[in-house]
């Protein structure tokens, strides 16, 4: 048995099929996570959901920020934009199922028995790994919540750009979501900043990438996976892994065993 953890697939279905079966994925008994952004810009996310969704318990999917989007739109708190690509999923009679699965994933996946956690965008500095369950658990619970649409709606914005527990309500969870889903940069007293995805060699030198920063910290023996940050190409360091190799903008899709580290990669096939 063997777990392949993947980045942005972003509704690249054939390029997701043909990584597999480089890494001879058998469904059976191998493992898949996925770090967010299933779905749009690519042109078969209904696929990709169909197919993850297939898998059961072999799949560990944790929400990007374009899978909100989706549950945005569907629930009608964001209009759609012409650029979407997810009226396949939208229109589909499998709709409010994938609704209802994509609802009840979470921002954060933890395996301290393999040695990994793994959100979309990373891990906001200052905040340890128990304090970052806790608050992904809070947008879970809305997410699963009669609330839904009513956080979906004021979900987008930029601010509170910097943590503080004394934030309340859906001002509250759209940072935590940002955090989460969103991030790249942050400045040296923890603001978030959500404008630049450059790589870090052309950022404003007031910013930092977030897994940088002296206050992100991760417990001993753990590795953070992320995905979300295509300009890196890939990224490894004592305490991340940075999976986005820019499928979606017509690069490669890349996995890696978990197990031993090694990577896989396909060109763009959709």
């Amino acid at each position: 048995m063997a777990t392949y953890a993947i980045g942005d697939i972003q509704g690249c279905y054939n390029t997701l099929m043909a990584l597999l079966d480089k890494v001879e994925f058998d469904s059976n008994k191998d493992k898949l996570w996925l770090a967010g952004d299933l779905v749009n810009r690519g042109p078969n996310s209904l696929q990709v959901m169909e197919y993850v969704m297939s898998l059961g318990k072999r799949a560990t999917v944790v929400l990007g920020n374009h899978d909100f989007y989706l549950l945005a739109v569907h629930y009608d708190a964001w209009p759609m934009r012409p650029t979407t690509t997810l009226k396949e999923i939208l229109t589909s009679p499998k709709a409010e199922e994938i609704i209802d699965w994509l609802k009840h994933k979470p921002l954060l996946h933890v395996d301290k028995k393999l040695g990994y956690a793994m959100t979309h965008a990373g891990l906001y500095p200052g905040w340890t790994l128990e304090k970052a369950q806790a608050l992904a658990d809070e947008v879970h619970q809305t997410l699963t919540g009669e609330n839904i649409a009513t956080f979906l709606a004021e979900m987008y914005g930029n601010n509170p750009n910097k943590w503080s527990d004394d934030l309340s309500g859906n001002t509250r969870l759209r940072f935590i979501v940002n955090a989460f889903t969103r991030m790249r940069y942050v400045t040296e007293d923890l603001q978030l900043n959500l404008h630049h995805k450059e790589q870090p060699d052309k950022a404003p030198s007031r910013l930092v990438p977030w897994f940088s920063h002296p206050k992100f910290k991760l417990p001993d023996g753990l590795q953070l996976l992320f995905g979300h940050w295509a300009s890196l190409g890939g990224y490894e360091s004592d305490k991340v892994i940075g999976l986005d190799t820019g499928c979606a903008w017509g690069f490669q899709l890349t996995a890696m065993r978990l197990e031993d580290k090694k990577l896989f990669s396909v060109v763009l096939q959709d």
